[in-house]
């Protein structure tokens, strides 16, 4: 509309526009720092012609002014999907990296009260014993340097024990999350969908379902895409766990009882999809997949192979004391067995009096020959270079899974940044934005009262005489 009164009406859009502009700004100011707010930016468009104007109609305005064509969200959708899937990463190497690193330090070694010092007092005691055969003191050295041995595996083994009872609580409770948050994603889809079909602006809501998909990703490194409507559907292994307004459920089947308490069974999740059945899934990343690999494989590795050093441990001595003879000249007993079940396993002691130390290698009665304890001891060399090659290995894998953890938490931080960039809020660039549309306010408002003043000097002063 041209004329006076259509420049009223492009001066009073110029100062819609902008007031919008100075609310939005001030809005990405107020949540700076709002975990998971993506700033936004009005669209303005100029208002002009007709694009289908009527037959044989000509329009001959200069422009109607401005109005706001959108207010985005300033994210990428490709970069919020590799985010989620290097968060998803992150979390699996940092839950291995942290418990590892909690076992490895249960060890006590190099240096401490671990099982490699264990088997040095006990080589040391054999020795002595070697050199004292007929002293009784000695003789109760090596059962209370044994028996300490045997308290060092057990507290080792109990270590291990302990952090895979700690993943399993941990895994129960990742899982109770997960289906919370897969309920309220959901229930953000269909929300999402009911603001857009309404006409209103669905923002907040958007940024509430990449904050939920997000934490869904670094809890099981599920894969979320958007649908047709403004939501995200996420899969687990494959299998869908939201779909649109629905939501499936991620479930132990086997491994865990609802306490936390192992059933003896390998692990086992399935995702049960929305009108689904359940569905087993594998090969999981975030701090589920993370317990998972821990609990179906490492934790229990590291079992074995201390049962298997205990068993090369009994297997050693056995042999070694059941060639020599007693302080009554009987042949030696076996000493160790193991027995993975036991409650102070898997090594035990089977000797606890020391008059049944097969010290000498000469039999046929008592005498004063040290023989056998020597061979003994120089036969737990073997036992000792295999832990410590036990040690070794471990300390060297742990220090992989560390370095791998830091390598990821690089491209992690460098994905988050370039995220930082585009949707985080910058104080000094919305500043300037406000003064910009206070500015052109001011300047839409001077438009205004000189269009007033011109329609009062032509409505009131139109044909007067001075």
């Amino acid at each position: 509309m041209s004329g006076t009164f259509g420049s009223i009406g492009t001066a009073a859009s110029a100062l819609r526009y902008h007031q919008s502009v100075m609310e939005v700004a001030s809005g990405n100011i107020a949540n700076v720092s709002t975990d998971g707010y993506a700033r936004r930016r009005v669209v303005g468009e100029a208002v002009g012609a007709p694009a289908q104007p009527a037959m044989w109609s000509r329009y001959d305005g200069q422009g109607e002014g401005v109005r706001i064509g959108s207010v985005d969200r300033l994210v990428d959708p490709l970069l919020d999907s590799r985010a989620r899937r290097e968060h998803g990463a992150q979390s699996f190497l940092d839950t291995r990296a942290a418990a590892l690193a909690r076992v490895e330090a249960s060890l006590g070694e190099p240096a401490g009260d671990g099982i490699s010092k264990a088997l040095a007092d006990v080589r040391d005691a054999w020795h002595d014993l070697g050199n004292s055969p007929d002293s009784p003191a000695v003789r109760a050295t090596v059962i209370s340097t044994s028996r300490t041995l045997v308290d060092a595996v057990a507290a080792q083994r109990r270590n291990v024990e302990s952090e895979e009872a700690d993943q399993r609580m941990s895994l129960l409770a990742d899982l109770g999350e997960t289906n919370t948050l897969a309920a309220d994603l959901a229930a953000a889809n269909e929300a999402i969908a009911a603001a857009k079909l309404g006409g209103n602006d669905p923002s907040s809501l958007l940024d509430k379902r990449d904050l939920m998909a997000m934490r869904l990703a670094e809890l099981t490194g599920g894969t979320a895409t958007e649908n047709g409507k403004g939501g995200l559907d996420i899969t687990v292994g494959g299998v869908a766990l939201v779909s649109g307004s629905k939501a499936g459920t991620l479930a132990v089947t086997a491994g865990i009882n609802p306490d936390g308490t192992s059933d003896g069974q390998p692990l086992a999740l399935a995702v049960t999809p929305p009108g689904g059945t359940a569905t087993a899934v594998g090969n999981l990343r975030g701090e589920i997949g993370g317990a998972v690999d821990l609990l179906g494989t490492t934790l229990p590795g590291l079992r074995d192979q201390i049962t298997a050093i205990a068993q090369q441990l009994a297997d050693t001595v056995n042999a070694a004391h059941q060639s020599g003879y007693d302080a009554t000249g009987a042949a030696g007993q076996p000493f160790f067995a193991v027995d993975p079940a036991a409650e102070g396993g898997p090594l035990v002691l089977l000797v606890d009096d020391a008059t049944e130390l097969a010290a000498s290698g000469i039999g046929g009665g008592a005498n004063r020959d040290g023989g056998n304890a020597t061979a003994i001891a120089g036969a737990l060399a073997s036992p000792e270079r295999s832990y410590q090659r036990f040690v070794t290995v471990f300390g060297t894998d742990v220090a992989s899974v560390r370095r791998l953890a830091d390598t990821q938490l690089t491209l992690t931080s460098q994905v988050d940044g370039a995220r930082e960039q585009l949707s985080g809020v910058n104080l000094d660039e919305e500043t300037v934005t406000m003064m910009q549309a206070q500015r052109a306010y001011e300047a839409a408002a001077r438009v205004m009262t000189t269009l007033d003043s011109v329609l009062d000097t032509l409505i009131n002063r139109t044909g007067l005489v001075r």
